[in-house]
């Protein structure tokens, strides 16, 4: 017979492979009566207990609850369901009663042992720690260029799981993107595509509207394009002008890029991966059709790219390399305007 942690661990990775979130929930500490042992253990989506047991009906409701916050945020909790409130003592770690609050404050108490009651009249309490496990985070780089090949290159090393969609592209000049897909049709790519990827459109002067039509399909987290805000601008009055969404081409950013004195393809690849780790780590929300932030669709991935601007270099090292940059036919090397 099988033990009952195995199955569990086997759920979890099967789900894992299906990057589908899921949360291994453990079993810490128990007072009688409860069915539930320290050490029993169950795999918890969004949806409810998936495998394993982690104690009857009474638990579940708050397990829930607080898995699906997990599941949005990536932190693990600590909880405690038990019949009544213990008191805190002065000097102790705090322990709050949440089981009525609104989700928005479970955020403030994080690292708190958050406290349910305990809905059914057998009494008992039990500890558990949930651990969420998220998908692994996606980069889509949509392009052919110096710089989305230098992009697929970079991204795996920082976690990041890349797929390339470019017309005519060949995996080998792709070799550490998980997938390669050779055609930038909107419905097709979309059809193979997860949604929730960042995306960079890279295309560079490459069947730039069509990519971004590909980008704006793909239900992103973000999307950047590697541009000046110039060519960004006559590119979204196209895509608007073809009948695309207002709203989710407002929220391309462009230029593309954290303001580092980007000069070669890889170093812009490197200034574009900065702003998806930034967002990532952010815990950026799908923004499709959101309106970006200042500073964001300020970010520069090349600094001959400046004077294009409409706002102002932000106060910091890349300032001055920022504000003396040439003009943007003063160089070849421009991130495809």
């Amino acid at each position: 017979m099988t033990h009952p942690a195995l199955d569990v661990l086997a759920t979890a990775q099967r789900l894992q492979q299906n990057d589908q979130a899921f949360a291994l929930v453990s079993v810490l500490r128990v007072q009688a009566p409860a069915s539930a042992r320290p050490g029993d253990k169950a795999i918890v989506t969004a949806d409810g207990i998936v495998q394993g047991w982690i104690g009857g009906g009474c638990a579940q409701p708050a397990v829930l609850r607080t898995v699906r916050q997990a599941l949005v945020d990536g932190r693990a909790r600590v909880i405690r369901i038990a019949p009544e409130t213990p008191a805190v003592d002065a000097g102790t770690a705090p322990v709050r009663a949440l089981g009525n609050l609104p989700d928005e404050v479970l955020n403030d108490v994080l690292d708190d042992v958050l406290e349910f009651g305990m809905a059914c009249h057998s009494g008992g309490t039990l500890e558990l720690f949930i651990d969420p496990v998220l998908p692994r985070a996606s980069l889509t780089v949509i392009g052919d260029s110096p710089v989305a090949v230098a992009l697929a290159d970079l991204a795996p090393r920082v976690g990041l799981q890349v797929n390339v969609v470019a017309q005519g592209a060949q995996a080998e000049r792709f070799a550490s993107a998980a997938r390669v897909l050779a055609s930038d049709d909107a419905a097709g790519v979309a059809a193979q595509v997860a949604p929730g990827s960042f995306v960079v459109v890279a295309t560079q002067g490459r069947r730039d509207v069509q990519g971004l039509r590909a980008a704006l399909q793909l239900q992103a987290r973000q999307v950047w394009l590697v541009a000046s805000a110039r060519k960004a601008q006559v590119l979204k009055g196209a895509l608007v002008a073809a009948g695309a969404d207002a709203a989710q081409v407002a929220a391309i950013v462009a230029p593309a890029g954290q303001p580092i004195g980007a000069h070669t393809p890889e170093e812009v690849a490197l200034s574009v991966l900065a702003a998806v780790v930034a967002a990532r780590r952010q815990g950026a929300a799908p923004v499709v059709g959101a309106t970006p932030e200042p500073s964001t669709a300020a970010s520069m991935a090349d600094p001959s790219l400046a004077r294009a601007q409409t706002s102002p270099a932000p106060a910091s090292s890349h300032a001055t390399a920022v504000s003396t940059a040439p003009e943007p036919g003063a160089r070849p090397s421009c991130c495809g305007g």
